[in-house]
């Protein structure tokens, strides 16, 4: 018999994503195990057990002391893995909207002085504390719309210094916010100031300096390159990301959101662990990246924060047999904090089932972050989930305002309605 500390109950639907590959590809992406009338018991921390609810009483007891839920006919998910942000910054960046009211885009604003580098002045001239605090407050609005795991970039320093500054600050927002980070080394974000028209000299720092740093002292998961004209090229981007591998750092790469470039297919050939954003990748590139297993990161609220007319291509990529995951990209120039959102916006505008779309932001995306044991409800998995009050799974795909009532870390509440 099983003791639990916490049991979960009445409720309409729990979306277990327990059984099929990691990542899913085509038709698996429908497989979102739902357990009708389920309930789900946690034991220090880990899902103890799961089924339907009239079984319960068979296998689980409450230890004294211990919770019950009632659901109240709502559903039950895993926590959403954001698989891509850049929610470590100071400052914001509203002043840009009359530009792009205007017509500039993104690269323009950011060579005019704007954009990314007003960012990197903001965050350069922050405190440790001032960093911590604007980010932690995020941080929390995340997990309040059901996120539980975060991929979190530096890149807004431009300094081997300050960029290993904000990999430093990642754990400790971890433990002030109780939520799972995965930490990216972003270096090659834009070519900072100091380096202007010298990007080969920046790039070599880069390998011979930081990332040496960054491997040292295990403060990244992955390294990540801004591949796109004006910021790295291909040839830059590899050199970056060849190094990383080699010092035992997992590769990813943004790529192809403003042209056709070449990225896609260097994320394919160095089997990287996702490519993101790919608003303009070839259509051949989708093969390629498929062959090579690389899991691609869609981040749809980022084109219509960008005021581009283009939508991320979700269809085309999952009818391609690639894998899918999502992110907010949540950033200055992008400032989306809810994951709900952009699931509602993958299926709107990037075609995607809501039962794709719930893949797509929990098992797809922790494979994307490197976190095999999340996104799921499963017995001896972390008990990371969120309860919303909607009646069936597919109204988090149909609703843009989904706000969960409460959301659960390892079996504790870390944001309640």
């Amino acid at each position: 018999m099983i003791r639990a500390d916490l049991i979960v109950t009445e409720l309409a639907e729990v979306a277990t994503l327990a059984v099929g590959p990691v990542p899913r590809i085509g038709a698996a992406m429908e497989e979102v195990g739902i357990v009708p009338h389920g309930a789900v018991a946690v034991a220090d921390g880990r899902v103890a057990w799961v089924g339907p609810e009239r079984a319960l009483h068979r296998s689980v007891r409450l230890r004294a002391g211990a919770s019950r839920v009632e659901g109240n006919g709502g559903i039950l998910v895993p926590g959403f893995v954001d698989a891509h942000t850049h929610v470590l910054f100071a400052g914001d960046r509203a002043f840009e909207l009359p530009l792009k009211a205007a017509g500039l885009g993104y690269a323009e604003i950011a060579h005019r002085g704007g954009g990314l580098y007003s960012t990197v002045r903001a965050t350069r001239s922050a405190t440790d504390e001032k960093l911590a605090r604007e980010t932690e407050a995020r941080l929390f609005r995340m997990a309040a719309s059901g996120s539980t795991a975060i991929e979190v970039k530096s890149g807004y320093a431009l300094t081997s210094a300050g960029e290993l500054r904000l990999l430093r600050l990642v754990p400790e927002l971890a433990r002030r916010t109780g939520l799972r980070l995965v930490p990216t080394f972003l270096g090659a974000h834009a070519v900072p100031p100091e380096f202007a028209r010298r990007p080969d000299a920046y790039v070599d720092q880069i390998i011979r300096r930081t990332l040496p740093e960054v491997a040292r002292r295990r403060l990244a998961r992955f390294c990540d390159v801004f591949c796109e004209p004006g910021f790295f090229t291909v040839r830059q981007s590899e050199r970056i990301l060849r190094a990383a591998l080699a010092l035992g750092l997992g590769a990813k790469i943004h790529a192809e959101e403003f042209v056709f470039s070449g990225g896609a297919r260097l994320a394919a050939r160095l089997r990287a662990r996702s490519a993101d954003h790919l608003l303009r990748a070839h259509p051949a590139d989708r093969a390629r990246l498929a062959d090579a297993g690389v899991t691609v990161v869609l981040l749809p609220i980022t084109a219509f924060a960008s005021s581009e007319a283009r939508v991320s291509p979700g269809r085309e990529f999952v009818d391609a047999g690639v894998p899918v995951a999502l992110g907010t990209d949540c950033s200055p120039n992008s400032w989306v904090e809810s994951m709900p959102l952009v699931l509602a916006a993958a299926v709107h505008g990037g075609r995607l089932t809501p039962y794709e779309a719930l893949t797509a932001a929990t098992v797809n995306a922790a494979h994307a972050s490197g976190l095999e044991d999340a996104g799921t409800i499963s017995a001896g998995r972390p008990a990371d989930f969120a309860l919303f009050p909607l009646p069936s799974v597919d109204h988090l795909g149909y609703r843009f305002d989904a706000i969960p009532t409460v959301v659960y870390r390892q079996g504790k509440p870390v944001s309640s309605r």
